[in-house]
């Protein structure tokens, strides 16, 4: 794929079974007020429909908000569903309630970027602003 035109699409999703999306909401709003396309699948998403969601939606970056704790397996079989599918240009990041140490073993594993409380809505529009798309010259959006 060439570099996209037009706004950055983020898909943001709550995957598993945390019920608790506030956050979630606020980021989506605030990637939209920033001038993004934003997709919100709700709550409740299995990395398969996050996935589909953003192939079928021609995503930039997948944000996922945990709150359960299963941070290190949902956030794992997103990545892994991306390399299986040759979607690997879609970004993804991450925020919740994630320890301190497990950020770097997320990290190496393929999240660019964690977010943890006390993140300010304008530091993720920021990131995503100057992240995302950047890997155009290696083939990435």
């Amino acid at each position: 794929m060439g570099v996209a035109a037009g706004p950055i699409r983020v898909v943001v999703a709550k995957p598993g079974l945390d019920g608790h999306d506030r956050g979630a909401k606020v980021i989506a709003r605030a990637l939209r007020d920033a001038g993004m396309e934003v997709i919100y699948t709700g709550l409740h998403q299995t990395p398969d429909q996050i996935v589909d969601t953003a192939i079928q939606e021609d995503a930039d970056a997948i944000g996922l908000s945990i709150l359960s704790g299963a941070h290190n397996t949902l956030f794992a079989a997103v990545i892994d569903l991306l390399k299986q599918r040759e979607a690997e240009d879609i970004l993804v990041f991450g925020g919740g309630i994630i320890p301190e140490a497990d950020i770097a073993p997320l990290k190496e594993k393929g999240v660019a970027e964690i977010f943890t409380p006390g993140a300010t809505t304008q530091s993720i529009v920021d990131w995503v602003r100057a992240n995302v798309r950047q890997g155009s010259a290696t083939g990435h959006r």
